[in-house]
């Protein structure tokens, strides 16, 4: 069977869905389910992938942005004499020749609209909206997403697919710091000046603590970060980066004695899970899909304040009872999650898709 997958979010510097499909690309490449398909990667720039075992190809065409996806990748589609497309972005072609399996990992902009500029907003639930109710199979991440897909967006939930997510193996040991970490994209709904805020009370009692932020900032309203750190008390011991390489960030994994992260609103919530599988205690915000996923392997917080979050990584940092606590169940908890199975699942959804 020929697969056609929209590869847009692997150009670049691949973060969130980026990450997703390279780690079910190499997942493929590694079952023998995946290496009797052809697969065709198509995007509007370079990608920089190579896996063994996988009959892979590239169709490159430039372009940008919805237009690229409506009028471009179809016509690539086509081209490539393509089974299925697998499109793993939260929208997809309105008119493709074949049948479209598509990936939504949460509605964040259907559920917070005053989370995102009007326009960008409307383009977002629009296009969802309609790319999910012509898709021949919706996979979504959590039974969580799957309940907000089918009442937000009129998805019947029959036509749903709830598949976890995986966690990648941990980098090798090393000796623990008092390091704070955050990673993942910076929205509001995140509440990083809550956490700055939390650091920096934490740091007025243990001044030996530092905390690393990694990510894009991408709030809307836009928020002055660097600001906030400025002004915090403690921003001699906070550092933020836009993006770091995946060498690095396990680096910090290894490190880190503490990961934080206060999300109010997610469909999965990948980057708690990756250090969670990497030996750190996770601080998450205190909602249904955080439950779903982490369960009693994470440290919670029932709102996002700065007190509330101050204690809680104080908890996890000195409270040997409350590590050996976390540790004992994200041993646990960790083994529902495989990359391996992540993609099998999936394979077999594109596979029923085009059968039927």
């Amino acid at each position: 069977m020929r697969i056609a997958v929209d590869a847009r979010e692997m150009t670049g510097r691949p973060t969130g869905v980026g990450r997703y499909l390279s780690e079910i690309l190499c997942a493929w490449s590694r079952l023998p389910d995946g290496r009797a398909h052809e697969f065709i990667l198509c995007a509007p720039g370079p990608l920089d992938l190579s896996l063994n075992g996988l009959s892979m190809t590239r169709l490159i065409e430039p372009g940008h942005g919805t237009l690229w996806e409506q009028w471009t990748l179809p016509r690539l589609v086509t081209r490539a004499d393509a089974n299925v497309l697998f499109a793993p972005a939260y929208t997809a072609p309105l008119r493709c020749q074949v049948p479209v399996v598509l990936t939504i990992h949460d509605v964040s902009f259907a559920a917070h609209p005053e989370w995102f500029p009007w326009r960008e907003g409307l383009r977002r639930r629009t296009l969802s909206r309609m790319s999910a109710r012509r898709a021949t199979r919706v996979i979504t991440d959590s039974e969580f997403s799957k309940r907000e897909i089918a009442s937000r967006l009129g998805v019947d939930r029959s036509r749903i697919d709830v598949i976890h997510l995986g966690a990648s193996s941990p980098p090798l040991a090393a000796s623990r710091e008092p390091l704070v970490l955050y990673a993942g994209s910076i929205f509001n709904r995140r509440h990083l000046p809550v956490l700055i805020e939390g650091f920096a009370r934490l740091a007025s009692r243990h001044p030996e603590t530092r905390l690393e932020i990694v990510g894009d900032n991408r709030t809307y309203p836009r928020l002055d970060l660097d600001r906030t750190i400025a002004g915090s008390g403690a921003s001699d011991r906070i550092r933020m980066r836009r993006y770091l390489p995946d060498a690095d960030l396990s680096s910090l994994h290894a490190r880190a004695s503490a990961f934080v992260f206060l999300s109010e609103y997610e469909g999965f919530g990948l980057t708690p899970l990756e250090a969670m599988a990497a030996g750190v205690p996770v601080v998450v915000l205190d909602t249904e899909v955080a439950r779903e996923i982490y369960g009693p392997a994470a440290e919670y917080v029932e709102r996002p304040d700065p007190a509330l979050v101050a204690s809680a990584l104080e908890r996890v940092l000195v409270d040997n009872a409350v590590r050996t606590r976390l540790a004992d169940a994200a041993a646990k908890q960790i083994q529902r999650y495989s990359w391996r199975a992540c993609a099998q699942r999936t394979l077999e959804v594109l596979v029923a898709s085009c059968r039927a």
